[in-house]
């Protein structure tokens, strides 16, 4: 046995280095393969059949994500780590720059960059996640809003927030950007292919975003931009 680890290196004062690198296979694995829609059905069967089951059962899964890489994070911080969240991009940072990159990027690329995506079949046919959206409009809003505020701000949070901030001095801060994207992309496997492929391109700019403004609420800003839009645009212009 002690041969077998004989050139495994660990050192305790990188403990929560560790940690941080392996909450992304652990929390997210948790995440697909137990907080997924389809899920939902098996927790609470009495809705099986009902006609507001897609839609309740993605109200599940963002309640899930935010569980799991928000919550479970948060805590870590606050409890073993004891470090203050605007470590971690909690805070506006530099907010003139990060809100002039906004007001720049959303109107002049992510608005037609994100109108032409939702044109595309294999977009349509993906978004929006709940189905019935499509027929009852009066749950679009209540539907938008819990993505935004249990998804998106964990998304942004998790990736841009606890992983990135958290490695960027222990590996450097374009490893720590990589390091994110490879986990935020991979959660992506299994939708269209423009969007993996968009998602390592989309990861690294924003990652680059988070860290000049110090903050992941500008990426959390473009983000929500593109999510929501994407299924506005499918919704009323198809």
């Amino acid at each position: 046995m002690k041969l077998f680890f004989k050139s495994f290196e660990y050192d305790r004062r990188d403990l929560d280095t560790y940690i941080l690198l392996l909450s992304a296979p652990l929390l997210l694995t948790l995440y697909i393969c137990f907080g997924q829609a389809k899920d939902f059905s098996s927790l609470f069967p009495t809705f099986i059949g009902h006609q507001l089951e897609g839609y309740y059962g993605h109200i599940y899964q963002f309640i899930s994500f935010f569980i799991l890489v928000f919550i479970i994070p948060l805590l870590y911080l606050k409890l073993k780590m004891k470090k203050p969240l605007f470590d971690f991009g909690f805070g506006t940072g530099k907010w003139k720059f990060g809100l002039i990159f906004c007001l720049i990027s959303i109107p002049l690329l992510i608005v037609p960059f994100t109108y032409s995506g939702a044109m595309m079949p294999d977009i349509q046919g993906e978004y929006p996640m709940a189905r019935i959206l499509l027929e009852r409009h009066d749950l679009i809003l209540s539907y938008e809003l819990t993505y935004i505020i249990f998804y998106y701000i964990a998304w942004e949070f998790f990736f841009r927030g606890f992983l990135l901030f958290g490695l960027k001095d222990r590996f450097g801060a374009l490893n720590a950007i990589l390091i994110q994207t490879i986990s935020s992309c991979l959660v992506h496997i299994g939708k269209p292919d423009g969007e993996i492929i968009g998602s390592i391109i989309f990861g690294i700019l924003m990652g680059v975003l988070a860290l000049r403004t110090r903050s992941f609420w500008y990426p959390f800003l473009i983000h929500i931009s593109m999510g929501v839009m994407t299924d506005l645009f499918v919704i009323y212009l198809k």
